[in-house]
């Protein structure tokens, strides 16, 4: 009679699972990295709005607020996009 291995603990096993482990880790920082883009992007959105995006009061035409929209639509479409809002509803 011939012993069967134990498939769990076979190297072909403990290879794919070091490979998944790997596989793991990466999205980890990869996930790390995008979110801390995302955040220095917010960052750096915040610092222009506090700034009245670089606008002085005297300044303000109908050409900024089209551009201000703009900005508002394109942001829209990330928040729908991230809370599951608008076209992006669940």
């Amino acid at each position: 009679m011939t012993a069967r291995l134990n498939p769990i603990t076979t190297p072909r096993f403990e290879a794919r699972a070091e490979k998944a482990r790997r596989n793991k880790e990466a999205a980890l920082a990869a996930f790390i990295s995008k979110k801390a883009e995302i955040d220095e992007m917010l960052a750096r959105l915040q610092a222009l709005s506090d700034d009245h995006f670089n606008c002085h009061p005297d300044e303000v035409g109908w050409a900024m607020v089209g551009t201000l929209e703009h900005y508002a639509s394109l942001l829209k479409r990330i928040t729908d996009s991230a809370f599951g809002e608008g076209e992006h509803a669940r």
